[in-house]
């Protein structure tokens, strides 16, 4: 599920850290952009302020004038965005406008008294006219000599548009060089996200190789972090091995605890045999015999459900088919049948021998038991190795096909058998991890697919 994968959290994390780093980092450098724009336009104004503080006079009768205009031609422009004005203190009341620039036209800039000091610059926004926004710069100087000095207020402002403009254009194009960085961090973050993650890959694959039988531990070549749980899985599998072990040696012991009691039964039916009593004697031979397979199949059983298969384990099908028909074809059962046979040449698969012959001696014998005259047999070598085997019998109910294979389950008490054959064989087809199916074969009776694994 996604939801529980580390791949995907980390790239979750990863995308919402880059995301917010791009957009702090944006905001925070066009922020610093516009602060510098407004410093350096400051600056400029700062520039003007001074050379409208130098040229402002006072007449003989208290009018003030200017000694030169400022040159700039945006001061003559009206609403241009860029002003000036000069206010005044009489009486104690503050006149605003003595003096302005042409582009102010018919407003005044509206200041309020921050009482600055003598030659002191102040610089802020205020309203402008046209309901413009401006950066404004303020300086308070005094005309005359003594008392009858006259304090007078110059200001110069400019229309914060163009800052906005600025600033505008700057996030503009910085865009694609915040998306080219995102991308590179995306980038990185992959690489970094599969480097971080291979061990955890290569432990997959060890397990995997463990599995299929190429080996038998994880190796001691991970980083640091992974290797406690490396020492845990090894740890794992070294006490499954010695549980199959003991698996293993109590099942041998149950075989050769149950020979004697088997030879006895054989020895008591030759005895009654000697004796006349022909038919209790074909009882109990039939019994042992029934016992004695019994016994073998168990025991085959647990051992391809151990799954303690041999590493590198391989064996080729068509050989082991061929040698089946021939011990097949001595039977009664067998030789009435027509085996017919498509097979190429090899056909290689990753099973023990005695675990693909126990296999198709179950499939085969089955098939034999029930097939009127023929049985056709189809290997094919692909990605897997496919056998079909399909006879001509009476077949079974397409409702009954699922429950095939199921322990003990015996669809016609007409014929012989215990009902451990087609189990057996699925025990062995799970063990390998292939796959086995029950279908209804063109030849009227039942089919049976086998997919078993390929040796490399």
């Amino acid at each position: 599920m996604t939801g529980r994968s580390l791949r995907v959290r980390l790239w979750i994390a990863a995308a919402a850290s880059i995301a917010v780093a791009i957009a702090l980092a944006g905001i925070g450098l066009v922020t610093l952009f516009e602060r510098h724009v407004e410093r350096r336009i400051g600056a400029e104004l700062r520039v003007q302020l001074n050379q409208l503080a130098a040229a402002v006079t006072s007449e003989a009768d208290g009018t003030l004038a200017l000694a030169r205009e400022p040159a700039d031609p945006r001061f003559a422009q009206p609403l241009s965005g860029l002003y000036w004005q000069i206010d005044g203190w009489r009486d104690g009341t503050m006149q605003r406008g003595l003096l302005r620039s042409r582009s102010l036209w018919d407003a005044v800039i509206e200041l309020s008294d921050d009482g600055l000091a003598t030659g002191a610059v102040h610089t802020h926004r205020a309203p402008g006219p046209a309901d413009q926004r401006l950066l404004v710069s303020e300086r308070l100087v005094r005309l005359g000599q003594g008392g009858a000095t006259r304090a007078l207020r110059v200001v110069v402002g400019l229309d914060r548009t163009e800052i906005t403009a600025a600033r505008n254009a700057f996030a503009a194009d910085m865009t694609p060089y915040l998306a080219l960085i995102a991308a590179l961090l995306a980038l990185a973050t992959f690489v970094q996200i599969q480097t971080g993650l291979a061990p955890l890959e290569a432990v997959r694959r060890g397990v995997e190789a463990i599995r299929s039988g190429r080996t038998r531990r994880l190796a001691d070549t991970y980083p640091d972090e992974v290797m406690p749980l490396v020492g845990e899985v090894n740890g794992l599998l070294a006490a499954r091995e010695q549980a199959i072990e003991r698996a293993r040696a109590w099942t041998a012991d149950l075989a050769h605890g149950l020979k004697t009691p088997l030879a006895a039964l054989g020895a008591d039916a030759q005895r009654l045999r000697e004796q006349g009593q022909v038919v209790l004697a074909d009882d109990l031979e039939q019994l042992a015999q029934a016992m004695r397979r019994r016994v073998e199949r168990e025991l085959i059983r647990a051992r391809v459900r151990s799954g303690a298969q041999p590493h590198q384990a391989r064996v080729e099908v068509v050989e082991a088919l061929a040698r089946l028909l021939r011990t097949l074809q001595r039977t009664p059962e067998g030789a009435r049948v027509d085996w017919q046979v498509e097979a190429p040449t090899q056909a290689t698969a990753a099973l023990v021998a005695d675990d693909l012959l126990e296999l198709l001696g179950n499939l085969l014998e089955n098939a034999a038991k029930w097939a009127r005259r023929r049985v056709h047999i189809e290997v094919t070598a692909g990605e897997r190795i496919a056998i079909r085997i399909g006879d001509d019998g009476p077949g079974v109910a397409a409702e009954q096909l699922p429950r095939l294979g199921e322990r003990g389950l015996r669809l016609d008490e007409r014929k012989d058998g215990s009902g451990l054959g087609l189990a057996i064989a699925r025990d062995v087809v799970d063990a390998y991890g292939g796959e086995l199916r029950f279908d209804l074969a063109a030849e009227g009776g039942l089919a049976v697919d086998v997919a078993l694994p390929r040796a490399d």
